[in-house]
C-alpha cells in the first residue's frame, strides 16, 4: 500500500490538503498522484466550498524530485503540469497557504491556485536554471501574468527567490501573515470568497523591451549557458502567443534542456555536494564534540576571514596574535569587511555589532585555553606550524580539537609534535575565507572519527561545504592546481603569452586564467624570498618585485582599476630567462594548451583517487566547483572528463607526455576505461 503523503482535514465547508513528504515536500510521483485524487474529490464534493493547500514542516515545497528526471515515469503517471492544470480548472476557489519556501515546481503549483497567502518568513522562487533547465510546469507563462515580464524574467534567469514581503509588492501573493495565523487566515479567505481567479486568464504584464533590459543586465552571468536563453524564448512566446502556445513551447524547451549536457552536469553538481557530506567509514552512531568557542591563531587575511565565519554563525571567537599592531590591523579589516556587507544591504548595523561583540582579540596565547576548537592560520612554514602546535598542545584543554589551515603541508607531521594526534586535523579554508564556501577537511592518519564528524558538521553549521581529503602535498585542490600552474609557466618558456593562456581558460568558463589568479593570490606565495637565487621563471618575476596585484604588477600590470594589462616588463623578464635557459619558440595549438593544463589536472585527480586521498570522484568536482570557480555547467573536472571521453583525454596526454615532465604518468583509472571504449 502506498504511503500517504497528503494529510486531509476539513474546517466547515473548507477542505484542507497538507503536503507531508519530508524533508522538503518534494513533488514526487506519489504526492502528485495523491494530490490529484484530492482535487478530483473536491471538484465532485458539492458540500465543499473551497480547498486550501498547505504543507507540514518549514517548507511548502522544494519542487520536483530531480531524481525522476533521468527515469521513466512511474505508472499510473500524473505529471506536474497536469496536476496544476486540474487545480486551476476548479470552479471553486483553491487557496495556497504557503507555510515556508515555495521553490521550483512548488511555486508553479502555487501559481496554479486562485489565491495565495504566505507566512512572512517564506521565500518564493524558480531556481531551475541552476539545474540547467527552465520552469517546465507553466512557470514561464503564469509568473509574468502576475508580476510582470521584467520581474518574472529576473526571478527565472537569476534563480534567486524573493521574500514574502517582496512577493506581496509584486502581486505574487495576496496576503502575508505571521506563521501561527496562516491556516486560519487561509480558511477565512476561503470562506469569504467564491472568486476563481485563474492565472492563465490574466494578461501578460509587459513587453519585449522588458525582456531586453533584463537580458542585458544579466548578460555576463548567463553567457554560454543554455537555460537562460530558453527562458527568454519562453517569455517571448508568453508575450506574443496564447497561453497554450506558451505551455507547449515551454515543454519542448524543457525536454531539450533536461537531456542536454549542461543540465546533466548541473544535476551531477547538485548531488555531488550532498554526497560530499557523507564520510566513508564513519560509524552511524559516532558522537560529535560540542563547539561553543573557537580560537584562531593569526589575525592576517586568512585568520580574520576564518574568524568571520564563526562570528557570523553566532559562535564566539578568541583571536590571538603575537604583535599588537597586527592584531589591531586584523580586527580593523574584519570590521571594514562587515561594514562593507552592511553598506550593500547584506547585513544590518545591528548584525555587524552582534557579530563583532562575539570577538575576543588577545595577545595572550593562554587565552586559547577555554576554546573547544583552535585553528592555526600562520605563515605556511612547517617549522613555524610545529612550534605553534607544540605551544598549543600545552595550552589547549583536554578534548579540544586542534586544526591547521595549511594549504599544502603534512598534517601527520604537525600532529606528531603533539601528545594528542587523534585530536588534530586540517581545516583548509579558501581565500577570501569569509566568502569562499569550500573547506577541505584533512583527515590525518590518527584523526579520530568523532573529530572528523565534528569538523564536517561544523562546516555545515557555518555555511560551508566540507570535503574530506587525505594527507598528501596540496591535498585535493592545490595538488591539482599545482599541475596546471607548472604547465602554464612552462608554456610561457615555449613562446605562449599569459594573455593567450588566460583567455583560453576564461572561454572554457573559468572566472579567471592561471596567471590572473596567481597575480590575485600573490606570485610570491611560497617563494623562497632570496632574490639572488633564480632557478625558475617565477623566481625571476618575484626577484624583480613583481608579486601580483598587491605590488601593481606580476604577470600583468595593474592600475587603480586592478584590471590586468599586458606588461612589457614581464615580457622582458620572460625573454631574458628563456634566453639563459636555451628555450626556443615553437608552435603551440589551443588543443595542446588544454591538454597540458586541464587534461593534466584531470589526470592528477585520477592519481588522487588511486591513492585514496579523495573518497570519490564527485568530491574532487565539489572542491573545484566551490574552491576555484570551475564552471558549474560542466559539472567539475572529473565529470567533465567523462563527457569529453577518457579515450580522447588519454590520446592527447600521450601525444604531449614528453612536455609534461619526466615524472609524468597517465593514471590507470583513465587508461582502463579508455581501453574499454
Amino acid at each position: 500500500m502506498e504511503e500517504l503523503v497528503i494529510k486531509q482535514d476539513r474546517q466547515g465547508r473548507v477542505l484542507v490538503a497538507c503536503l507531508d513528504n519530508p524533508p522538503v515536500n518534494a513533488l514526487g510521483a506519489g504526492l502528485r498522484r495523491q494530490l490529484m485524487a484530492v482535487v478530483g474529490d473536491f471538484r465532485r464534493d458539492e458540500s465543499a466550498s473551497a480547498l486550501v493547500i498547505t504543507a507540514t514542516g518549514r517548507m511548502f515545497s522544494a519542487g520536483a524530485d530531480i531524481r525522476e528526471f533521468a527515469k521513466p515515469p512511474t505508472l499510473p503517471a500524473t505529471s506536474l503540469p497536469a496536476l496544476i492544470e486540474a487545480i486551476e480548472d476548479c470552479d471553486k476557489p483553491v487557496i495556497a497557504a504557503i507555510n515556508g519556501d515555495a521553490l521550483g515546481g512548488g511555486l508553479e503549483l502555487v501559481l496554479g491556485c486562485h489565491h495565495r497567502v504566505a507566512v512572512s518568513s517564506a521565500r518564493l522562487g524558480l531556481p531551475e536554471v541552476k539545474l540547467g533547465i527552465l520552469p517546465g510546469a507553466g512557470g514561464t507563462q503564469r509568473l509574468p501574468r502576475l508580476v510582470g515580464v521584467g520581474a518574472a524574467l529576473e526571478m527565472i534567469i537569476s534563480g534567486e527567490p524573493v521574500t514574502a514581503g517582496r512577493a506581496l509588492e509584486l502581486g505574487l501573493v495576496d496576503r502575508v501573515v505571521e506563521g501561527d495565523q496562516l491556516l486560519s487566515e487561509a480558511v477565512r479567505l476561503a470562506e469569504a470568497t467564491t472568486a476563481v481567479r485563474r492565472t492563465r486568464e490574466l494578461p501578460v504584464l509587459g513587453t519585449v523591451a522588458d525582456i531586453d533590459v533584463v537580458a542585458k543586465r544579466l548578460g555576463r552571468r548567463i553567457e554560454g549557458l543554455h537555460a537562460p536563453g530558453a527562458c527568454i524564448e519562453a517569455m517571448r512566446i508568453a508575450i506574443s502567443g496564447t497561453f497554450d502556445e506558451g505551455l507547449t513551447r515551454e515543454r519542448e524547451l524543457f525536454r531539450g534542456l533536461v537531456n542536454g549536457p549542461q543540465s546533466r552536469a548541473l544535476r551531477h553538481a547538485f548531488f555531488a555536494e550532498r554526497q560530499a557530506a557523507k564520510v566513508d567509514g564513519l560509524p552511524g552512531d559516532v558522537e560529535t564534540r560540542s563547539i561553543r568557542r573557537v580560537g584562531v591563531i593569526g589575525a592576517g587575511t586568512m585568520g580574520g576571514g576564518i574568524s568571520m565565519n564563526f562570528l557570523s554563525a553566532g559562535i564566539p571567537v578568541t583571536l590571538v596574535e603575537a604583535e599588537r599592531e597586527a592584531l589591531e590591523r586584523g580586527v580593523g579589516i574584519m570590521r571594514r569587511n562587515y561594514e562593507a556587507s552592511a553598506a550593500k544591504g547584506r547585513l544590518t548595523g545591528q548584525q555587524v555589532e552582534q557579530a563583532l561583540s562575539l570577538l575576543s582579540p588577545s595577545l595572550d596565547f593562554a587565552a586559547l585555553g577555554d576554546c573547544d576548537l583552535v585553528i592555526e592560520a600562520v605563515y605556511e612554514s612547517m617549522d613555524l606550524k610545529k612550534e605553534v602546535f607544540a605551544r598549543l598542545d600545552r595550552v589547549a584543554k583536554p578534548g579540544a580539537i586542534l586544526a591547521s589551515n595549511t594549504s599544502y603541508l603534512d598534517i601527520n607531521k604537525i600532529a606528531a609534535i603533539t601528545s594528542r594526534p587523534s585530536d588534530v586535523l586540517g581545516l583548509h579554508f579558501f581565500s577570501p575565507a569569509n566568502v569562499m564556501k569550500l573547506v577541505e577537511v584533512v583527515r590525518g592518519r590518527e584523526t579520530s572519527a568523532e573529530v572528523l564528524a565534528t569538523a564536517m558538521g561544523l562546516a555545515r553549521r557555518i555555511g560551508k561545504v566540507g570535503v574530506v581529503a587525505g594527507v598528501c602535498y596540496g591535498f585535493i585542490g592545490n595538488r591539482m592546481l599545482r599541475v596546471r600552474q607548472e604547465q602554464s609557466r612552462q608554456l610561457l618558456l615555449e613562446g605562449v603569452t599569459p594573455q593567450r593562456i588566460d583567455a583560453l581558460h576564461r572561454r572554457f568558463g573559468m572566472p579567471m586564467g592561471p596567471f590572473e589568479m596567481q597575480d590575485l593570490a600573490g606570485v610570491d606565495v611560497g617563494w623562497h624570498r632570496d632574490p639572488e637565487r633564480i632557478e625558475t621563471l617565477r623566481d625571476a618575476i618575484c626577484a624583480a618585485g613583481r608579486w601580483g596585484q598587491k605590488t601593481g604588477g606580476g604577470y600583468y600590470d595593474y592600475g587603480d582599476d586592478r584590471k590586468p594589462r599586458p606588461s612589457p616588463e614581464t615580457e622582458r623578464i620572460i625573454a631574458e630567462f628563456r634566453a639563459r635557459s636555451g628555450c626556443v619558440d615553437r608552435e603551440v595549438t589551443d588543443e595542446e594548451i588544454i591538454a597540458r593544463t586541464l587534461y593534466a589536472m584531470v589526470n592528477e585527480g585520477a592519481h588522487i583517487l588511486e591513492g585514496g586521498f579523495a573518497q570519490r570522484a564527485s568530491d574532487i568536482d565539489v572542491v573545484w566547483l566551490y574552491g576555484y570557480g570551475w564552471p558549474r555547467h560542466t559539472g567539475g573536472p572529473m565529470f567533465w572528463a567523462t563527457e569529453v571521453g577518457y579515450e580522447a583525454i588519454v590520446k592527447l596526454l600521450e601525444r604531449h607526455a614528453s612536455r609534461l615532465g619526466s615524472g609524468f604518468e597517465i593514471a590507470g583509472l583513465l587508461r582502463q576505461p579508455a581501453a574499454a571504449t
